[in-house]
């Protein structure tokens, strides 16, 4: 058993990883970039604490940091927080009937911190 979650945290830290790189990759070619991580969850959560998702100033995006309306709504986050420079912290939070309608499978809150990459 503890094979496998070492390769599950293995696998989670490559992508993290690529997730950064790519990010990093896009900054020096010139793009304005955000970065939003998730900070803190409760309950039900699609993303563990430390996904990331990047975001440049084209909408390009790699990673995920929940799924649903959230995603979508830290994307929009994202632009104003690449056009302002201020970070913000994000929280989503649903009762368990409006759960599946905003994309925690059964309700739950999720922090989120977006900055932009400088």
């Amino acid at each position: 058993m503890a094979g496998r979650d070492g390769l599950k945290v293995a696998a989670q830290m490559s992508a993290h990883e690529d997730i950064l790189a790519e990010a990093a990759r896009w900054h020096d070619e010139g793009r304005t970039v955000a970065l939003a991580t998730v900070v803190a969850t409760w309950g039900s959560s699609p993303r563990p604490v430390g996904s990331q998702l990047a975001v440049d100033d084209s909408g390009r995006m790699i990673g995920s940091v929940s799924g649903g309306c959230i995603e979508g709504a830290v994307v929009h986050e994202a632009r104003q927080v690449m056009a302002s420079g201020e970070a913000k912290l994000l929280e989503f939070g649903v009762t368990d009937e409006m759960a599946w309608e905003v994309g925690l499978a059964c309700g739950g809150t999720v922090r989120v911190f977006v900055e932009r990459l400088d």
